[in-house]
């Protein structure tokens, strides 16, 4: 499994054609204590770099945008009566939902985690 990072601040892991995406430790501590999370439905399409769910905290309402092309395939139920499961284990627990990822060539042009520790640390 490898994991990818956007300079929006989401991470997907990739086993095969399946992608679990989330958003990292880094934009849930800038978001601060999430109180809801609205979730895309199993069968959305959805497209990279679109408007994917909505995460909101006590200071903002954010969208998290689709770091791949694909169906969406699950979502994390957890998330509805346990938000908090973001800040607590945001590239665990926390995880938004599954992708059938379309193209394979979307991955290109997302970070590792050592560019991606490097982006942060330049914000």
């Amino acid at each position: 499994m490898t994991t990818w990072y956007t300079s929006e601040h989401e991470w997907i892991s990739v086993e095969g054609d399946i992608g679990t995406v989330g958003i990292t430790p880094y934009a849930a501590e800038k978001l601060g204590d999430v109180v809801f999370v609205d979730l895309p439905a199993v069968g959305k399409q959805v497209k990279k770099g679109g408007d994917m769910a909505v995460v909101e905290s006590v200071k903002a309402a954010s969208d998290v945008y689709a770091p791949v092309s694909g169906e969406v395939i699950e979502a994390n139920g957890v998330l509805a009566d346990k938000p908090e499961t973001v800040n607590a284990d945001a590239e665990g627990a926390g995880w938004f939902c599954k992708l059938k990822i379309a193209a394979k060539a979307d991955l290109d042009g997302l970070m590792d985690k050592a560019a991606y520790t490097a982006f942060c640390e330049s914000q």
